[in-house]
């Protein structure tokens, strides 16, 4: 049973067919395109090798960005053998023989670097598990993970290794890949430079992608070059890369919403369409667009919360697409709002200084005096009704007895806040006035 965890199960024999990603993987770290800011001379694993002190990794980056064949090429520089395992497939007992054979390989002078395809799918137990075997050198550890470690890695587990952030592929990137592949091949592929670029992108910065892309480009038989309709026309464009519930959600909801906070429609048009392509919730879009009225607009247009409850009400009305049509007017509306978080940081302060001030009572002329006792006790004493005061406002104290007055709401001078101001100021020179 441990071949099925050696460095060559799962490969194809070489007499037989092999895919061009296969063919194509690189034989020596600095073949490895794209990730000059791991592998550089100065970036962290170029400094680790020349000094000779490599130690346990966590990858994270999208898919077909070479975390696997990095490993690989960090075994064959290290000359430690080489286990490939997957979180998908692996279990507790398959776990305990990997590092059994790494304790007997050890034991006679062979290290193991033992790379975890998935990492983060591995629960609390079982990434617990890697800690005594990667602490006393039985193996050193290189995960590999699309998701953020910082929220699927135990913290025992992350102290122990470096987190290496590997980056998709650009079009320059693709671009040396394919002509790559074009040598591996003996030919160069029948497209037009539209349809190359469109081919690139079609990859969306996956190099194992564009490789499988290339591989059904070069086997058709075709006089001439392909344009970019007849390119679209035998190839379906890749699905775009977006977990409704992993990084590529929250990355793009704060693309979204920082979009807007920025005033830059265009930009949060682009990133509300990217979230609907890759399959979002628009209940869940429309919730979020509300909430950017409320924290980040606020009284500066209190028209905008409106704005965001009548689209959010279309929607259900419409359903989809015709309804995302009015979540996106009210997502310009608000990109183009004046914008002002006061009401968003007075919430704030207001619950800092209660939980400071949490069991002082409010003072005793605002309480109301239903009984004999409450009146002697001074309840409702001098209270001033603010209807009968001069510009309806008495400036009476309204905080409790003893504590310094806070200024909690500073309203902008944008929008309709800049007449909030106004009418604040206003008040705050009655207060002063009146005593």
């Amino acid at each position: 049973m441990a071949d099925l965890f050696d460095s060559a199960a799962g490969q194809v024999p070489d007499a037989g067919p092999r895919p061009l990603a296969d063919r194509m993987r690189p034989k020596r770290l600095s073949d490895v395109i794209g990730q000059d800011r791991v592998l550089g001379p100065e970036a962290p694993l170029g400094v680790m090798l020349a000094s000779g002190s490599l130690g346990s990794l966590v990858f994270w980056g999208p898919p077909g960005v070479g975390k696997t064949t990095i490993a690989r090429l960090l075994a064959d520089e290290t000359e430690l053998h080489f286990i490939q395992i997957s979180a998908i497939f692996t279990g507790m007992a398959e776990l305990r023989r990997v590092f059994e054979e790494a304790r007997l390989r050890r034991s006679n002078g062979k290290g193991t670097l033992l790379f975890v395809d998935e990492i983060h799918r591995f629960n609390k137990a079982q990434q617990d598990g890697f800690l005594p075997h990667m602490e006393d050198g039985t193996i050193l550890l290189v995960g590999a993970t699309t998701e953020n470690p910082s929220f699927e890695l135990n913290a025992a587990l992350l102290s122990r290794a470096q987190v290496l952030v590997l980056e998709r592929l650009d079009l320059a990137h693709l671009e040396r890949l394919a002509q790559r592949a074009e040598k591996e091949l003996g030919r160069a592929l029948p497209l037009d430079g539209a349809a190359r670029e469109a081919l690139l992108e079609m990859a969306d910065g996956d190099g194992r992608a564009l490789l499988n892309l290339i591989e059904q480009v070069a086997a058709w038989k075709v006089e001439g070059k392909l344009d970019t309709d007849a390119l679209s026309a035998r190839l379906m464009k890749r699905a775009a890369k977006y977990d409704k519930g992993g990084d590529a959600h929250y990355n793009l909801i704060s693309a979204l919403h920082k979009s807007v906070r920025g005033s830059d429609p265009d930009a949060a048009l682009y990133w509300f369409a990217r979230m609907l392509e890759g399959g979002e919730d628009p209940r869940y879009l429309a919730r979020r667009i509300t909430r950017m009225a409320v924290e980040d607009i606020g009284l500066a247009d209190p028209q905008a919360q409106a704005h965001c409850l009548q689209a959010w009400e279309t929607y259900e009305r419409l359903g989809s697409p015709e309804g995302e049509l009015a979540l996106a007017q009210a997502l310009t509306y608000l990109a183009l709002a004046p914008k002002s978080n006061a009401g968003y940081m007075a919430y704030k302060a207001a619950r800092k200084e209660a939980k400071r001030t949490g069991s002082e009572p409010p003072p005793k002329h605002i309480l109301n005096a239903p009984t004999k006792l409450m009146k002697e006790q001074g309840y409702g004493m001098d209270y001033a009704y603010d209807h009968d005061a001069e510009d309806g406002f008495s400036g009476q104290n309204y905080f409790p007895e003893g504590l310094k007055r806070p200024v909690l709401y500073q309203p902008v001078e944008r929008g309709f806040e800049r007449e909030l101001k106004r009418r604040l100021d206003y008040f705050v020179k009655l207060r002063s006035r009146r005593g």
